[in-house]
């Protein structure tokens, strides 16, 4: 793909290290300490450690790229740049349509423990989601440097009341409670391990606002490594509190950290626990928001996507993407009101999707970091970390195939590719 830079750099280190940490500290936080604690006992904390150290070469591997090819395709241009640009557009496909389920998603899990905290009903629920979505399209619509400050604070706000209720329960561990320590043996770690990785994705969608960085060689790389630090330490450390006091079991391993905050923090703690999944869940809304818009943009004008999509608004931001996402935000949320597939099914439908995107950019990287022993190396590990993970994937292999039959449609109607090429 050409390298088609029409966002002006605005972006400082600050910025995009809450970029980072507010595309992959998601929802995982608020649901799966507990999940992976009833899987394998006090030892998920290993799996927690060992998932810390993987994460580095998967962020390194997306940060060097983005250092050195800083584009709004992402993954999507590395992989153009390193194999083939109707490869590269296929894996844009890929990531655009998980972002359009897996941003719904997100809304609909912060709007849950919110409304939940207050004892809301179903249309305050949706309501609540429309506004996190809302959020995220607004943001990015009037620029990156907004965006980017809004971040912060909403990062650092985050970070805050995570770190709070860490503090607030370390009194509260029992020893006893760590003990025994692996009752399932050391297969339920790995188990745990690779149910954990879902909570260490998002590095690819940092890369499609490279080029709007002041200093991509130095911020993507360093901020990528400072993220990935924060987010593990929050990640283990909760993991931590959940186990030492024993925050989970029958009817509350999924809302492990809500139900730590609640029962630590008195009679405001269910409000502060619903206001903490909102402002986990808005972090990596506005992200991959800005991330699938600023994709839009670039496959539009590269032909890999319909024209309207290349739009852009008076502040200079992709409107045709922000347009596209609003409209397939509005069907999905009603798809979900109307109860036709429940949170638990549209949860799992990009899982696919966003692993093959994955799978695209490390190995892009084992080419275009090819002057580079560690990028190569890096890459090549994080390659076959994410194939084995692929390995575990089901039906929702079924998502990208129809994504690739309409990909391939569009293809055929725009003359990209001929039937006889098939």
């Amino acid at each position: 793909m050409k390298n088609s830079t029409k966002f002006k750099p605005t972006l400082k280190l600050p910025h995009v290290i809450a970029l980072y940490i507010g595309a992959v500290l998601g929802s995982g936080i608020l649901i799966l300490p507990g999940l992976v604690a009833e899987v394998s006992g006090p030892a998920s904390l290993l799996a927690w450690a060992l998932m810390a150290v993987v994460v580095v070469p998967l962020a390194l591997t997306i940060g060097l790229l983005s250092a050195e090819h800083p584009n709004a395709g992402g993954v999507s241009h590395f992989v153009s740049k390193a194999f083939n640009p109707h490869i590269g557009s296929l894996i844009g496909w890929f990531f655009l349509m998980s972002v359009v389920v897996g941003a719904p998603v997100l809304a609909l899990t912060g709007a849950s423990y919110l409304s939940t905290s207050l004892g809301l009903n179903d249309m305050y629920r949706l309501v609540i989601a429309i506004a996190i979505l809302s959020a995220g399209l607004l943001t990015n619509y009037y620029g990156m440097k907004i965006t980017g400050q809004l971040q912060i604070a909403v990062v650092l706000t985050t970070i805050a009341i995570l770190v709070a209720t860490v503090a607030g329960s370390l009194g509260n561990i029992n020893t006893a409670n760590f003990m025994p320590f692996m009752p399932y043996g050391w297969l339920s770690v790995g188990q745990a391990a690779t149910i954990l990785f879902w909570c260490f994705i998002g590095w690819e969608a940092v890369s499609h606002i490279s080029e709007e960085f002041e200093n991509p060689k130095k911020e993507a790389i360093l901020g990528a490594l400072i993220a990935a630090v924060v987010i593990s330490a929050i990640y283990f450390m909760t993991a931590f509190v959940v186990v030492g006091t024993h925050s989970y079991g029958p009817n509350i391993s999924d809302v492990s950290l809500i139900y730590i905050i609640k029962t630590y923090f008195g009679q405001y703690g269910a409000l502060i626990a619903g206001f903490a999944a909102l402002f986990i869940c808005i972090a990596p809304a506005i992200a991959y928001i800005g991330a699938t818009s600023r994709l839009a943009y670039s496959l539009s004008i590269n032909g890999y996507a319909p024209k309207p999509l290349s739009r852009l608004s008076k502040y200079n931001t992709p409107l045709g993407g922000l347009y596209f996402l609003a409209v397939c935000f509005t069907i999905l949320l009603v798809i979900f009101s109307s109860r036709l597939i429940s949170l638990s099914t549209l949860i799992q439908i990009p899982n696919a999707t966003f692993i093959l995107t994955y799978l695209g950019g490390c190995a892009a990287g084992t080419v275009l970091l090819k002057d580079n022993m560690f990028g190569v190396i890096i890459s090549v590990i994080s390659l076959i970390l994410t194939g084995i993970i692929f390995l575990f994937l089901n039906w929702t292999l079924l998502y990208p195939l129809i994504i690739t039959l309409i990909w391939l449609l569009f293809m055929l109607k725009s003359k990209k590719i001929k039937f006889q090429n098939i």
